[in-house]
């Protein structure tokens, strides 16, 4: 195998000389990409080896789509695009849904696959693991690119990475057939064919006439609301969101990405009574924020009778007037666009309708104290509200520590019930709803941060990447995962009416997820009260150790699908 000290006569004169897996791996250090997470195989074995050799810390997974998740989150929390490391054809194809989440999600990632060789693919001949990847990919992720040549391995990995992080972030694949990793080249010319990228996401700044349409249009709202979307949490333009919220008066309500954007107890957060401002709300500011499903498509009996007048801020021109029409257009990055509101709005912008935001509060308060007594039970086996009531009270105690939450009814209670004070510290399954993402997450969450993690997990959205439990404990992670086990999906008390078989929504009875982690020399804990809980997490969370919790949830709680069970269409047909 060459490397870049080696050196060959030709002609009688000495020529240093490098290869396809050098050039990658000094294109990604000259970019400050100094992680990479993957599963090692053929091609890129010998990648994954010598990367970590140059000092890129590479994670070796269980399975790509987990390291894939883990790359996508990595860009949301740095800005800077999460890579992950596939071998090919069905490597890539575990891999490709991480990047379509990531595409869907906004967040900035690159999937670099090895493939098989163009003329034997192209030809159809059999080729080991055989597949056109690059025409796969194209229409899950935001660009996708091939890499035929040594000397063009710096351009296609720049191309990349200004592709993911520019406009709005998303995913991108980057193919690289094995034949490229052993090419030879000057090392000379190498160097000089790598790529730093100067300026790669651009400040996008609105124009002059649109900030003022968008006050002009705020500036008339008799009950004005503002929803920061993950989006506003994805800029990192922290205290100019505090500045317009706070400068506004205006309520505001967090997705679930961008809870602690402000922190949830702050006097305007309208989280506590969501369903009354969407309804009653006259003028809606979006910052970050889209009207998909997840705010009922902007339409709806969700967001009542009264008119609505909608700002929207996003670098995306096309999503203006995606689902309603869009008032007041404010089209550029977040931060440029909120920091230009802050300064057009003077020193005497108008106090937000006393009237309005005293509702809101009055609104927040009694669902405030109605739900309270549900969170101090301390039942055996344990419901939902009893268990968050435990775990809410961990993160305010430890508001630095990052919590990752998937699941049906473990994830749609616990973005009400757990309160967030720090901004990018609640990851959860973002605009797909898709399980799987919580290993993944937990595992780059702590590798970029240093931070500890507390995983809260149901027990089936945990079966997708439960076997990176065994990589947390391999690297010796501040990773807590809290398996919500009720024996099942949504509840574990479905009845197969027709058979011996289990019903398809139920699990085996009183599993111990707590064991498995202990096979790895991890700790496993079992507890069945919310008071045994709390003390098992604050352990864990001490102590930086692996750790599993089997949290034992009543079979009997829970509701299908959590709050979103009218998404799971009923049969018409009827039993005679």
């Amino acid at each position: 195998m060459l490397n870049t000290a080696q050196k060959t006569e030709a002609s009688g004169t000495e020529q240093e000389l490098t290869d396809g897996f050098h050039l990658v791996i000094d294109a990604l250090k000259l970019n400050g990409i100094d992680t990479i997470y993957g599963v090692p195989g053929i091609p890129i074995t010998d990648l994954g080896r010598m990367a970590q050799a140059a000092g890129i810390r590479v994670l070796s997974f269980r399975h790509e789509q987990n390291a894939g998740y883990a790359a996508s989150i990595a860009g949301f929390l740095t800005k800077k695009p999460g890579v992950c490391l596939t071998v090919s054809a069905p490597g890539f194809l575990n891999g490709l849904t991480a990047l379509a989440h990531a595409t869907t999600n906004c967040f900035p990632m690159i999937l670099i696959s090895g493939s098989s060789e163009r003329e034997i693919v192209d030809l159809q001949q059999g080729d080991y693991e055989e597949m056109d990847q690059l025409a796969i990919a194209k229409p899950l992720c935001k660009a996708a690119y091939r890499v035929l040549h040594a000397q063009d391995i710096g351009i296609g990995l720049a191309r990349a990475i200004r592709a993911a992080v520019s406009g709005r972030p998303g995913g991108v694949y980057l193919d690289l057939p094995a034949k490229l990793f052993a090419q030879v080249i000057d090392a000379d010319a190498g160097a000089k064919s790598l790529v730093k990228v100067i300026d790669a996401a651009p400040a996008q700044l609105p124009a002059p006439p649109a900030v003022k349409r968008a006050l002009d249009v705020l500036k008339s709202a008799k009950r004005p609301l503002i929803i920061l979307g993950k989006g506003a949490a994805y800029a990192q333009a922290d205290d100019a969101i505090r500045t317009l919220v706070e400068k506004s008066g205006i309520p505001f309500l967090p997705m679930s990405m961008a809870k602690g954007l402000l922190p949830d107890t702050h006097p305007q957060c309208a989280g506590a009574a969501r369903s009354t401002v969407l309804k009653d709300s006259d003028v809606v500011m979006l910052i970050g924020a889209r009207l998909n499903w997840l705010l009922s498509h902007g339409k709806g009996k969700t967001w009542g009778e009264a008119p609505k007048k909608f700002i929207q801020i996003d670098i995306e021109p096309k999503e203006m007037d995606s689902n309603v029409e869009i008032a007041a257009p404010l089209v550029g990055d977040v931060g440029s666009c909120v920091t230009a509101l802050v300064e057009a709005m003077g020193g005497n912008w108008p106090a937000a309708p006393a009237d309005w935001v005293n509702a809101v509060k009055t609104k927040r308060e009694e669902n405030v104290a109605k739900m309270a007594p549900r969170l101090m039970n301390n039942k055996s086996p344990m419901d939902y509200h009893g268990a968050l009531g435990a775990l809410r009270t961990i993160i305010k105690e430890r508001p630095d520590a990052f919590l990752v939450n998937e699941g049906a009814n473990t994830l749609d209670l616990a973005r009400g019930v757990i309160d967030m004070y720090q901004p990018r510290k609640r990851l959860d399954v973002g605009t797909w709803g898709v399980m799987g993402i919580g290993m993944g997450y937990a595992i780059a969450a702590a590798v970029e941060t240093g931070k500890p993690v507390l995983a809260v997990e149901g027990d089936s959205a945990f079966g997708f990447s439960g076997m990176e439990i065994e990589t947390i404990c391999r690297y010796n992670l501040p990773v807590c995962v809290v398996i919500f086990n009720n024996d099942g999906i949504y509840r574990g008390t479905d009845v197969n009416s027709a058979g011996r078989d289990p019903a398809t929504t139920v699990f085996v009875k009183g599993a111990r997820y707590d064991k498995m982690i202990e096979a790895f020399g991890g700790v496993g804990i079992n507890a069945t009260t919310p008071d045994e809980l709390k003390r098992a997490v604050n352990a864990a969370m001490d102590s930086g150790k692996p750790t599993l919790i089997n949290a034992v949830i009543d079979p009997a709680a829970g509701s299908e699908s959590g709050r979103i069970g009218n998404l799971n269409p009923q049969s018409v047909l009827k039993k005679k």
